[in-house]
Formats: structure tokens, C-alpha cells, sequence
């Protein structure tokens, strides 16, 4: 048995569920309100005797490890790990190669930072200096202290290196978590005299930390945090993502403040889908974990040469992930603490009126430079052309050399021809996730598709329903594998979570059958086949309406001969839609 099924024989999917949604029993099966979804009446359902789950209102849906996967942000790794945890199990033993650092030294190094980060609790409550910057410059409450699990580390050299001894932990492991560097005098504390701000994965378990002077220093630096170690990864972490989430789910959006401190400030404000990066440095790890919970990134950096730098260097980034990147800005050159305590409520008002980042950018360096100078309209070419040249949209990139060159009264020819030349910056690899959230539009397509090929697969005479759908018109991968699937066996009546072309498909297949069971077992066929015409037209008109809305994007920016092509195309998809309408 591997790792995947020892956990499933030993965690029930309803109990596991059970731990975000409140489910209550419906015959065979369990039922409770969407966690994904604002709804009064309960559409989310979980079968025991299938060990999948279903969520009606946004058309998701899959096993154990899927569930875990959208509620906690992570992949399917991380799942893993998670639920191996709750099993009681100790991946190790399926692990074929050992070359990396083993489950139980992992745990020995979070029992370390967990035990560092009680005891720098423990003095926070002593140090006076600590308590005042808490709770009378900062103004955080001991609600928000206890929340954050707040600290302070003493300045005596190594008492934290001396307790955590006393506890059994030797000094390789001391090292390893982050809590010690070597000196002179031999090993001692990493952070003395400062404000102990515990850094947390996406589950709240304690990775490292982050270590504020109390007193301004100009010979020691502000901040320091937990150097690179096997729990803490710079690149990776986003801080404050474990009280977040709900939050995420519910805005629809992320904000990505600079501070760790303004994060902390706006969750006691009421604003809770604000997180933190570490600086300005925003990667392609953070983005994608953000990506699992919402499409829309919100960055309120400051408004300085660091901020803009770094506004360039995301824009890109945040194509190849796939999410849609936008600005804040704050009045008067404020931080998000300072805006919070002068007036939470503008704050808010602020992060609900962001701007598309490229268009932000554009605006700021028009600003700055002379773009009716040689040289001016020559830089301001040079920082957006760079940056549209890690677009990975065909049609963004077109719509911004447009925009440039009537900007700075140049060419397209011109600025196509600069594009192309490799010089001014490195063009980043296109690539698109399919995972992350979905905008309203697609939704309803899964949620469409799904229910149409619910019908299809348990009854043979609707198998027909499908001739006219092709696999380009289904969103989601694993229906248009079905589909395909389906095509080439329209005959095909066993158990399709057991045939060999679909095992990889069975998940989703018995998830279609909970579907079935729940909203059309025991109906007529003339009623099923009335809903199948329904769906398949459905469909294909929601299909025709999203390639639309793409030509007509497309057709501000094309040249004649593609804008000849394009028109075709759409009389061909308006054909497609006066052949099927009959159904909707």
C-alpha cells in the first residue's frame, strides 16, 4: 500500500472535511455550506462510500487530498504532508531515496523554533521596552500580540542556546533552526533585544522569525530575519497567509503590503486579506501560492525607486503565473500603519480601487521623465517595452506598444522593432497555470460541463449529446479527457472509474456520479434528455460568447489581413450558436 492509501484507510473524508465545514448527515451522505461560496442554502456534499466531495455552487470537487489542496493553499506535496501528519504516518518509510533531510529532523527543527517561539513569549511579558512598543507606539492589542504570537529576545548572549539545550536539543539543531550563530566566545543567540515577530507557513506552524530593534540603531539593522533553512525559504514564504485565508476566499483578492508590522495592523483593523513578502523581492513561488486562493494581486508598496523596481520586475512574473497584477496607492507617501491608525476605514476604501500595474507604471515614468525629448520618450520605451516583453498575452502585449507609441509619438514598426531586439532585457518564458481560482464565466462553463457529462456517462441514450462538443470547449483538463474518452467509446458501459484509460480520471468520475445521484437519479429519460439539449446548448453558447469577447480584444490591434480572419472566425461561431440554440 503507498503513502496515498494508507492515509485514506485511516482519515475518513467527512472527518477531514468536517474540520472547515460543518456537515450534516442527508442519507447516505453529508452536507453543509460551501466554503467557496457566499450560500444560505447548503449545496456542498460529501459521500463517504465514494470518499469524494462535491461543492454544487462553484462546480469543484475531487477526494480528501484535492480539498485540503483548495482550503489550505498548498500542493499536492504539501497535502500530503498534512494529512500524513493528522494519520499519524511517517512518509519516510515510502520514501525510495533518502538523499534529502528526513521527516523526523524536520519535526525535531519545528519543535525547536515552536519551543523558541513560547519561551521569547514568555519574556515579552517581562520586558517593559517590548510591551510599550507593542501596545502604545504600535497600538496592538494584547488580542492581536497573542494572535501574531508575539515575542521578545533577551540581551543576554545565549539564553535562548542555553534552553533550548537544557531541552535536549543539540547545537547542530539549534543551528539548523535558525536560533544560533557562532561567535567568538563560542555559539549564542541569533536575535538579541528585539521584537520577536514569529514567521508561519500556511498552516501556522512556526518556520523562523522576524527580529525588530525596539530602539532606533544607525549601526545595526532594523530588521533581521531567519536565515535560509530547512523550514524557512525566503522566496517562498508569505507572511501572514495562515490568518489570511478565509479572508482570500471571500475578497476575491490579495493585498501584498511591504511590512510584516502593516500586515499585522490591518488584520486588527477588520482588514484581513492583507499579507507580506519578505521586502519588495516578489517571486514566482509567492504569486503561485497566492494563485491557489484568488487571481487578483494587490501590491501597496512605498512609492520609492525600491518600489518601482520592483513593480517591474513582478509584472512579468505575474503573467507567467497567470494572475492579474494592480497598484496602491496611498495619499500623501503614508505606509499602510500609519493610513490604519490615522483611518481604518480609508484603508479599505483605498485596496478596493487599485491600478492595472503596467498602466501604474506607465503613469509614474511618464511623471518622471521628458517623453517630448529624444532621450526621454528613448528611456521611457526602454523600462515599459522590457517590461511588456515578459507578457505572456499576445493581445496585452499589442494593446501596450499601441499605447506607447501614441504616448511618445513613435511607430508600432518602430516599437515592434525594438521588441524583437534582445538587448534591453532578457525575455522570460511564457507559461500559463491551470490551476487557481476561476472568474464567475468559467464557473458556470465547469459547472455546466460537469452536469452534461454527469448525464452522458450514466446513460448511454444521452451519449449523443455530446457529438457537437469539442474538447476545446470544456475548461477544465480532466472533462476534456472524459470527453475525448467518451467520443472514441460512445459505447462504452462499465464502470468507468475502474476502465484503464480513466483510472486517472477516477476521482473525477466518481465525483460526476455523486452529481448525478444527487440532482437527476430517478428522473425520466424524456426529463434527462430535455436537461442534456439544455446543457450541451449552454455550453456551446457560453463557449461562443467567451471566443467573442477574445476576437473582439484581439481586433483593436490586428492588421487588415488579420482582421479579415478574425471576422470569419466569428461568423462561424455565430453558425455554431443558430444550430444549437434551439436547446437553451
Amino acid at each position: 500500500m503507498d503513502a496515498v492509501e494508507e492515509i485514506k484507510s485511516r482519515l475518513s473524508i467527512e472527518d477531514v472535511v468536517g474540520q472547515y465545514v460543518e456537515l450534516k448527515r442527508a442519507g447516505r451522505n453529508w452536507k453543509g455550506l460551501s466554503p467557496f461560496s457566499s450560500e444560505r442554502t447548503p449545496s456542498f456534499m460529501v459521500s463517504p462510500e465514494k470518499q469524494i466531495w462535491h461543492d454544487f455552487s462553484s462546480g469543484k470537487g475531487g477526494n480528501m487530498f484535492s480539498f485540503v489542496m483548495e482550503m489550505e493553499g498548498l500542493d499536492f506535496k504539501g497535502a500530503l504532508e498534512l494529512l500524513a501528519r493528522k494519520a499519524g504516518i511517517d512518509l519516510d518509510q515510502y520514501r525510495t531515496s533518502h538523499r534529502g533531510p528526513s521527516g523526523k529532523e524536520k519535526e525535531r527543527l519545528y519543535d525547536a523554533v515552536e519551543l523558541a517561539a513560547k519561551f521569547y513569549q514568555v519574556h515579552f511579558s517581562k520586558s517593559q521596552a517590548a510591551l510599550e512598543y507593542v501596545f502604545k507606539k504600535r497600538r496592538f492589542t494584547k488580542t492581536t500580540a497573542l494572535e501574531w504570537r508575539l515575542g521578545y529576545s533577551p540581551n543576554n548572549g545565549a539564553a535562548l542556546y542555553t534552553f533550548l539545550k537544557k531541552k535536549g536539543f543539540s547545537d547542530a539543531e539549534i543551528k539548523d533552526a535558525g536560533l544560533s550563530s557562532q561567535r567568538y566566545s563560542g555559539a549564542s543567540d541569533m536575535f538579541r533585544g528585539r521584537l520577536m515577530i514569529p514567521l508561519q507557513d500556511a498552516q501556522g506552524r512556526i518556520i523562523g522569525f522576524t527580529a525588530r530593534l525596539l530602539e532606533d540603531n544607525p549601526e545595526a539593522p532594523k530588521y533581521i530575519n531567519t536565515p535560509q533553512t530547512m523550514l524557512y525559504d525566503k522566496s517562498r514564504h508569505v507572511f501572514g497567509l495562515h490568518l489570511a485565508k478565509d479572508a482570500l476566499r471571500k475578497c476575491k483578492y490579495a493585498v501584498i503590503a511591504e511590512g510584516n508590522l502593516d500586515v499585522i495592523s490591518s488584520h486588527q483593523a477588520g482588514v484581513r486579506q492583507v499579507v507580506a513578502t519578505a521586502g519588495t523581492a516578489l517571486t514566482e513561488q509567492q504569486l503561485k501560492a497566492l494563485s491557489r486562493f484568488t487571481g487578483d494581486i494587490r501590491l501597496s508598496f512605498d512609492a520609492d525607486k525600491a518600489g518601482l523596481n520592483a513593480t517591474e520586475r513582478a509584472i512579468p512574473i505575474a503573467s507567467k503565473v497567470g494572475v492579474s497584477l494592480s497598484i496602491i496607492t496611498i495619499p500623501s507617501g503614508k505606509d499602510p500603519d500609519e493610513l490604519i491608525k490615522q483611518d481604518a476605514h480609508k484603508w479599505q476604501e483605498i485596496i478596493e480601487k487599485p491600478q492595472y500595474a503596467l498602466d501604474w507604471l506607465t503613469d509614474r515614468y511618464k511623471k518622471q521623465l521628458d517623453i517630448t525629448s529624444a532621450q526621454g520618450k528613448r528611456e521611457f520605451s526602454d523600462v515599459i517595452l522590457n517590461v511588456v516583453r515578459g507578457l505572456s498575452d499576445q493581445v496585452e502585449q499589442e494593446h501596450y506598444i499601441a499605447s506607447v507609441a501614441e504616448t511618445i509619438g513613435v511607430s508600432r514598426e518602430a516599437l515592434l522593432s525594438k521588441l524583437k531586439d534582445p538587448t534591453p532585457g532578457p525575455r522570460l518564458k511564457t507559461k500559463k497555470v491551470a490551476n487557481g481560482p476561476l472568474d464567475k464565466a468559467s464557473i458556470e462553463m465547469v459547472k455546466t460541463e460537469n452536469h452534461l457529462l454527469a448525464l452522458a456517462l450514466a446513460h448511454l441514450k444521452l451519449r449523443d449529446m455530446l457529438d457537437p462538443v469539442k474538447t476545446q470547449m470544456v475548461a477544465e483538463p480532466q472533462a476534456a479527457q472524459l470527453l475525448e474518452f467518451l467520443h472514441a467509446h460512445p459505447d462504452f458501459a462499465g464502470d468507468a472509474a475502474q476502465a484503464t484509460p480513466l483510472r486517472p480520471l477516477a476521482d473525477y468520475v466518481k465525483m460526476l456520479s455523486l452529481l448525478f445521484e444527487e440532482l437527476y437519479e430517478g428522473l425520466e429519460l424524456t426529463e434527462l434528455r430535455y436537461e442534456a439539449t439544455r446543457l450541451q446548448a449552454h455550453l456551446i453558447e457560453q463557449y461562443v460568447k467567451l471566443q467573442k469577447q477574445r476576437i473582439a480584444r484581439e481586433l483593436h490591434t490586428a492588421d487588415e489581413a488579420r482582421i479579415a480572419q478574425l471576422l470569419g472566425a466569428v461568423k462561424k461561431f455565430d453558425n455554431l450558436l443558430k444550430q444549437h440554440q434551439g436547446g437553451a
